[in-house]
């Protein structure tokens, strides 16, 4: 009964070990959430910029009109290269959402075998059922 009790114990131990790493990576998880979304409305933003500036019309003359392209070719490439870090992050954001599913499933496994173990010993300590006298003669009486 002793190591049945320790067993409870540990078992009970590892759940915590892993409900800590579940929130863990429920942690990492949202701030790849966040630093995605954040790449995502700068890139919105600079792309913004980059075509108010692109249908500006007011160059005074040639040398302002290649500035002003200049400058809006610029901020597509801030755009594009931004863009590109926001499919990284989406990446890494649905690899840590992965982490986070599989830390919880770790999770509830350690759990259920908690609970089971526990249920198999409060069993264990209580006494026995008897059972109903045994039926003396036959059906004919």
């Amino acid at each position: 009964m002793r190591e049945e009790l320790k067993k409870l114990a540990r078992l009970q131990r590892l759940e915590r070990v892993r409900a800590i790493a579940k929130q863990t990576a429920a942690a990492e998880a949202a701030h790849a959430e966040s630093t995605l979304a954040q790449l995502q409305a700068l890139a919105a933003r600079t792309g913004n910029l980059a075509a108010d500036y692109a249908a500006r019309s007011d160059a005074r003359d040639g040398g302002d009109l290649v500035r002003l392209a200049k400058f809006s070719g610029g901020l597509q490439g801030v755009r594009s290269r931004t863009l590109a870090d926001a499919a990284r992050a989406q990446q890494v954001a649905d690899m840590r959402q992965a982490e986070l599913a599989q830390a919880e499933r770790r999770r509830a496994a350690v759990e259920d075998r908690a609970v089971a173990h526990a249920r198999e010993l409060a069993g264990k300590a209580q006494a026995p059922v008897l059972g109903a006298r045994k039926a003396i003669g036959t059906d004919l009486e």
